[in-house]
């Protein structure tokens, strides 16, 4: 097993070399879709399609995708003569990006990314490199913030119970004012008459 700084020299000369030399123009690197909308918390898959040779062995199959910010590009998935690399993969994407090992085999290459954050809003690419041609592609993502659900308004309800509480009052008093006053002229009635 080669170290880790080895492993990044040599990932960095291959892709070194995959800039300078031109690929044949048959070998093109598509999307699924150019724009990604999603929520933060959300998940999504990004998709990358690739033409497949007949020879079914990934050894000759380097791939290299990064998200570019405004801060500094991030490495997101490396895969190296058809081997995963997640030391090389930025902090920032560590446990959170996933790749479809089936899906490969016919020229697809999907990472699914898990807990997305808004600084996750991006350019993204893949650079896809195999024996018969090189070539990248990119999309967009945005994440936007989950909007709050807004609060419970509980000083309007508040509000509602004191007025009635204010009102089931006023309207005892109010009766018993009424009993009274009946009272005092049933008992002024009765002195009369008696």
């Amino acid at each position: 097993m080669e170290s880790k700084g080895s492993m990044l020299k040599l990932s960095l000369c291959h892709l070194l070399l995959s800039f300078s030399v031109s690929s044949a123009g048959s070998f093109v690197v598509n999307v699924t879709q150019s724009w990604y909308h999603a929520e933060e918390n959300h998940n999504i898959s990004l998709e990358w399609m690739f033409p497949t040779s007949t020879d079914p062995s990934p050894n000759g199959l380097y791939v290299y995708c990064e998200m570019l910010a405004d801060e500094r590009p991030s490495l997101m998935f490396h895969l190296y003569e058809g081997v995963e690399v997640p030391e090389l993969q930025d902090k920032r994407f560590a446990g959170r990006v996933q790749w479809d090992k089936d899906v490969l085999r016919e020229g697809r290459l999907r990472l699914h990314i898990s807990r997305l954050q808004t600084n996750d809003s991006g350019l993204y690419w893949c650079q896809v490199d195999t024996s018969y041609g090189m070539n990248y592609k990119e999309c967009h993502l945005n994440v936007t913030a989950v909007k709050d659900p807004p609060e419970p308004e509980t000083t309007s309800d508040t509000r509602l119970r004191r007025i009635g509480l204010y009102w089931a009052l006023g309207l005892t008093a109010a009766l018993l004012v009424l009993y009274s006053f009946c009272l005092c002229i049933t008992k002024r009635m009765r002195d009369q008459y008696n």
